[in-house]
């Protein structure tokens, strides 16, 4: 029986090459764009899940003096991992992590970059790293030893096989390679190319060493005793830092969070994770079920529609004795076959997408096809879609009356399949109606955030690490860039200006308030030109000047530090900082630090230029640019000769502020333009067979005298109405979406009725034109075809 079902359901598929056409190439773009958004779901939700053990991150919320939490950080000080491990038996293992920093390596002549981290002992038994060479229990027992990843080093070395061989590191020290470990997953945050010991960051850094309860500049991570109790056990943890260091100016509440939720859920209000990543993933899964129920839509719209032609094949089945469950069987058989068909078709598009999609996502996707669970998804998604796709029109076709079938036919233009196929295109078009008006705003969103002054000028603007000779010899390479003519001007500076990279508390001013002494601020540490090569506009006092002795102790706030702070004359006043005395010379624009969409903090750049880890320049533009960077190259190669030059675009690095919208922008681009294209291929099916249908009727109607243009509006009409119920559906569901999403930026654009003209437009024309083709076909073929055999 199922041979015999199988041959019928391959001779239907054949010989309706049309309706199999439609079906097959609507499902398989369907299918490979819901596999390709799954695939990039499963990526951002695996992130940091191949570890066994279950890691928490150390956390810290600041409260004002109403015990409100105004912010929530992922650092801690230098003491506290230390302090936790002997007071708190419930941890089994804690270690501090640095920021990923671009380290210098050197095997001879072999010299290069690579993201470095400093980290205790301990986080070899957090996270259980897979060593080629090696054993995590020796690796940290020597403060001058180094752990590679494989790649590393098999490109310092040619060979993975790297043990207890020496390298050079940040030209300072020599270090023994004690370990190398397997490449990490792309999707894990602690990720390094090489990994030193806590111990060589205090040898190296001696300040690293001192206690300090004040500096939050630490990642501090942990793993707890099995049957320990999380939220008793941030009880405990929560107000440790003032038992030790109390304070009027902060009062810090740590507690932990489980490392694979940070990914996901990474913005925090009020102390409590509030988003953040989920919310993206949340959107790709249901534009993948979209966008999947559009594809199969379109089976059942073309599978009913047809239903007259297999009227009478389902009459003559139950006439010989054929029970509606083997009728059943036999269309879900051929759904389950054009889905098998458009299943090969979808793994064909996306190995053909994947290499483009993740160079414009900036991910390595791939599908394992030596994965058994790989496997399970696809029979479970070819089941699955076969029967979602084929049960109402299964059901339907087994449902006919036999001897109404063979007596006049099934009368689809009345009762209930016709209302149900309406409401099936309207559903398909509203959800594309949605995904345009989302990606008009998200678009509008992105282009005013990009458009958003940022307080400085970004033009010709460069940055590169304040490294090696270049602490001690900054005057020689500042005036010898200036002689060159590549730059107008150079300076010194704790961080980019593009990111965040440091913000505290502890001011104190005259007439301050007791919500003042817990005020956070941005800050950033320089020397002399700051502003000038910054292009940062100055609305009182001055820069730093290296003819007055006193800036030493000086210090520039932002417009919003001064109002803030309520100064009516800040010029001269005296600025207390951690108890030094420091005099404020200027009040600047306020600078977009942090997200372009979102309030920044009241800002102080304080004069220190012991305190520098970026030079910034600002390009001559009357040069060629190739040329500038030419001169600037060879200039810091003289002074600096161990150290490659690595010179950033500042534009490049605020640009990557918008890489979520971006993202988002992407996928409501390619995705909606996808759901739209599948709407119109199903719509494309329907008005041909409803052109084909009506032909004799179309022949009658032009042989009495009917135009080309009345009949093209005869056949169009109905569809068209289906797209505009469609519109007034989901155009309130589209504003409300949207509000929703732009209320959570501080600064977003106001939703424009524009936006809503332009979608409708778009569709209504979209859909007139594939539906009038067909009826213009329809319209032009001679009525003698259509009623020579009546």
């Amino acid at each position: 029986m199922f041979k015999l079902n199988f041959k019928i359901a391959l001779r239907n598929l054949l010989r309706n090459k049309t309706a199999s056409l439609i079906n097959i190439s609507g499902l398989a773009i369907g299918l490979a764009a819901c596999l390709m958004l799954l695939l990039y779901v499963a990526y951002e939700w695996n992130y940091d899940r191949g570890y066994k053990n279950n890691i928490y991150q150390v956390m810290v919320n600041f409260a004002d003096e109403n015990k409100q939490v105004t912010a929530t950080g992922d650092q801690a000080p230098n003491v506290l991992a230390k302090t936790l491990k002997q007071e708190l038996p419930e941890i089994d293992h804690i270690a501090r992590v640095l920021w990923p920093v671009k380290r210098l390596l050197a095997n001879g002549e072999n010299t290069f970059k690579v993201e470095g981290r400093y980290a205790d002992a301990e986080i070899l038994k957090i996270f259980d790293y897979q060593f080629i060479s090696g054993s995590p229990d020796k690796a940290f027992s020597d403060p001058n030893s180094v752990i590679l990843t494989e790649s590393t080093a098999k490109r310092l070395f040619g060979t993975a096989d790297a043990l207890n061989k020496v390298l050079k590191y940040e030209n300072q020290v020599a270090l023994k390679v004690t370990g190398v470990v397997k490449d990490h997953a792309p999707n894990t945050t602690y990720k390094f190319d090489c990994l030193t010991p806590w111990t060589l960051y205090e040898k190296l850094d001696d300040w690293v060493a001192k206690p300090n309860w004040g500096n939050f500049a630490f990642y501090t991570l942990l793993t707890l005793k099995n049957g320990v109790n999380v939220a008793h056990f941030n009880e405990k943890i929560s107000n440790i830092i003032d038992q030790h260091a109390p304070s009027e100016r902060v009062d810090p509440i740590v507690f932990v969070q489980p490392l694979v939720k940070l990914h996901l859920y990474g913005k925090f209000e009020n102390g409590i994770p509030s988003g953040g990543k989920i919310e993206q993933v949340r959107f790709l899964i249901a534009l993948a079920v979209g966008i999947l129920i559009i594809a199969c839509i379109n089976f059942m719209n073309l599978a009913t529609a047809r239903s007259q032609k297999r009227a009478k094949e389902v009459g003559i089945k139950k006439t010989i004795g054929a029970s509606r469950k083997s009728l059943i069987g036999q269309f879900l058989l051929e759904s389950l076959l054009l889905t098998f068909v458009s299943v090969v078709l979808a793994v064909i598009l996306i190995e053909l997408a994947m290499p483009k999609f993740n160079h414009l996502m900036d991910v390595e996707l791939q599908l394992n096809y030596a994965n058994p669970l790989a496997w399970l998804g696809a029979i479970v998604l070819i089941l699955l879609t076969g029967v979602l796709a084929g049960s109402y029109p299964a059901f339907f076709l087994s449902s006919f009356n036999p001897i109404q079938t063979m007596k006049k036919g099934v009368n689809t233009k009345t009762g209930f399949s016709l209302n149900f196929r309406q409401v099936l295109v309207v559903v398909q078009f509203s959800f594309a109606i949605v995904l345009i008006v989302g990606t008009l705003i998200v678009y509008q969103q992105l282009q005013y955030i990009k458009d958003k002054p940022l307080g400085y000028e970004l033009n010709s603007l460069l940055e590169m690490p304040h490294e090696g000779n270049l602490y001690p010899k900054f005057d020689l390479l500042k005036e010898r860039l200036l002689a060159s003519g590549a730059v107008t001007s150079v300076c010194q500076s704790s961080g980019s200006i593009s990111t965040p990279n440091s913000n505290a508390s502890g001011m104190e001013w005259k007439g301050m308030t007791e919500a003042g002494k817990r005020m956070p601020f941005n800050q950033i540490y320089t020397s002399y030109d700051f502003i000038k090569t910054n292009g940062i506009k100055l609305l009182s006092g001055r820069d730093f000047d290296p003819g007055i002795a006193s800036d030493h102790q000086a210090l520039m706030l932002s417009e919003t530090a001064i109002k803030t702070m309520n100064l009516k004359d800040p010029i001269g006043q005296i600025i207390k900082l951690w108890g030094m005395n420091r005099t404020v010379v200027g009040v600047f624009k306020d600078i977009t630090w942090g997200d372009p969409a979102k309030r920044d903090l009241p800002m102080m750049i304080g004069f220190n230029p012991q305190n520098s880890d970026v030079i910034i320049m600002r390009m001559n533009p009357d040069n060629a640019t190739a040329d500038n960077l030419e001169l600037i190259s060879r200039i810091t190669k003289e002074i600096n000769p161990e150290f490659p030059v690595d010179i950033k675009f500042v534009d490049t690095l605020v640009a990557a502020k918008f890489e979520n919208e971006k993202i988002l922008g992407i996928f409501s681009n390619l995705f909606g333009g996808l759901a739209i294209l599948i709407s119109c291929l199903g719509l494309f099916g329907l008005s041909a067979f409803s052109a084909e249908q009506r032909t004799k009727e179309i022949g009658v109607r032009k042989v009495l005298g009917a135009s080309v243009s009345g009949i093209v509006k005869l056949l169009s009409l109905n569809f068209v109405k289906l797209v505009l119920i469609a519109l007034i559906i989901s155009m309130p569901v589209a504003y409300w979406m949207m509000d929703q999403w732009l209320s959570k930026f501080d600064y977003h654009v106001a939703i424009s009725w524009h936006v809503f003209m332009l979608t409708a437009l778009l569709t209504l024309m979209v859909a007139f034109l594939t539906v009038s083709w067909q009826a213009y076909k329809a319209a032009k073929t001679n009525p003698v075809d259509a009623l020579k055999y009546e």
